[in-house]
Formats: structure tokens, C-alpha cells, sequence
């Protein structure tokens, strides 16, 4: 039986929560700043996508069971089709919950020619995780990724809304000890600033 349909992977999904299960935690601001986005497009269905980014930001970075069952309730839609938005995009925290700092790697032709492989190695073997993994102590989260269309600036990491290229085994022990210096989630922040620019495109 292949493991992603194997009872209790790490991968599988959580049920839908029943309506009379669900714990709401968007906090006031959030409802708002929903309640604001819903005027900018033409029915609920199209708010799904910055609905999604509120609850990553609200759900510490990562969307859950929970959260996608909040954008639901509050957007009037099923939970199988939040889900299926949720899970199709790669930006979404949906298959783990991510540490403090999302660390993403390009690994595509521009930034593997210049040694991403090498950046790739080199922070498993600092971080002491593979792919998709989080360091025991919730800080960090290693993911490979696609093209992040910065290909002057390979090898490249994004980390957050930010763009850090190119970069060599020094620069990510920098990296590193900057990050840990930081008491705020970047990933957190990236759902915040993408929050932000819904709301103010959508007052042009």
C-alpha cells in the first residue's frame, strides 16, 4: 500500500470538524480586516485565497484542520473546498506545521549550476533535518523549492517575504544566528504583509 494513503502517515489530513465543534481564533482584527476583503470581490468564493492567508497568520503560521474549517465557516463555503485551495498552493502551510523560520531553497537549473546542492547539504547538516522537516526546538523549517525567479541572485533562499542570494556556507551561519536572534515568526509575517497587500489593492 503506497504510504500516502496508509492509515496515520504523516501527511494525512485531519476530518472536517463538525459546525458544532469548531473553536473560532480569528481575533477581532482578523474578522475585520475579513469582513473589509469580502467588499473587494465580486462573492465569497474569491475571497478564499486572502481568507487563507488571515488564518495562516492567526493559526501561528501553519493551517490546520481548524483553520481551514474557520475560513469556511466564515466564508460560507464547504470545508472540502477550502481544503482542496489550501492544499493546491504550495505557500500554504497545510502537510506540517512549519517552525519559527521557513527556510526555502531553490534548487532549480540557475541557482543548482551555482551550487545550491552544496547550500542544500550544508544546512541539513547544521539544522540536523531533511525536506519538510522542523528542528526539534520549533525554530527553523527546511523546505525545497522551485524557482523563485531571482535566478541573478542564485544560489537563493527565501526566508519570509524576503529574497537572500546569493549566499554561501558562511552567509548561512550568519543567516542562522540572525534569525535565532529573532523573537517574531518571519513566517508569520509573511502572511501578515500579504494580508496587507489584498487590503490596500483592494482600496485602489
Amino acid at each position: 500500500m503506497s504510504e500516502l494513503i496508509q492509515v496515520g502517515a504523516p501527511n494525512q489530513r485531519p476530518k472536517a470538524p463538525r459546525a458544532d465543534e469548531l473553536n473560532l481564533r480569528f481575533s477581532p482584527t482578523a474578522i475585520s480586516e475579513l469582513e473589509a476583503l469580502k467588499t473587494h470581490y465580486p462573492d465569497l468564493k474569491s475571497c478564499v485565497l486572502p481568507g487563507l492567508w488571515i488564518a495562516q497568520r492567526e493559526y501561528g503560521g501553519s493551517l490546520n484542520g481548524e483553520a481551514i474549517a474557520e475560513v469556511a465557516h466564515r466564508l460560507e463555503r464547504s470545508y472540502a473546498e477550502v481544503e482542496g485551495v489550501a492544499t493546491f498552493y504550495s505557500m500554504y502551510n497545510t502537510h506540517h506545521d512549519v517552525g519559527r523560520h521557513k527556510i526555502e531553497v531553490c534548487t532549480c537549473l540557475s541557482c543548482h549550476v551555482n551550487g545550491a546542492y552544496r547550500i542544500w547539504d550544508y544546512l541539513k547538516s547544521k539544522l540536523g533535518v531533511g525536506n519538510k522537516e522542523t528542528t526539534p526546538d520549533g525554530m527553523f523549517t527546511l523546505e525545497e523549492v522551485e524557482c523563485l525567479d531571482a535566478c541573478d541572485r542564485a544560489p537563493l533562499l527565501q526566508i519570509g517575504d524576503q529574497y537572500v542570494g546569493p549566499v554561501t556556507e558562511a552567509d548561512i551561519d550568519r543567516i542562522l544566528a540572525d534569525l535565532r536572534s529573532k523573537s517574531d515568526s518571519t513566517v508569520v509575517q509573511m502572511a501578515d504583509e500579504i494580508v496587507k497587500v489584498h487590503l490596500r489593492d483592494g482600496n485602489k
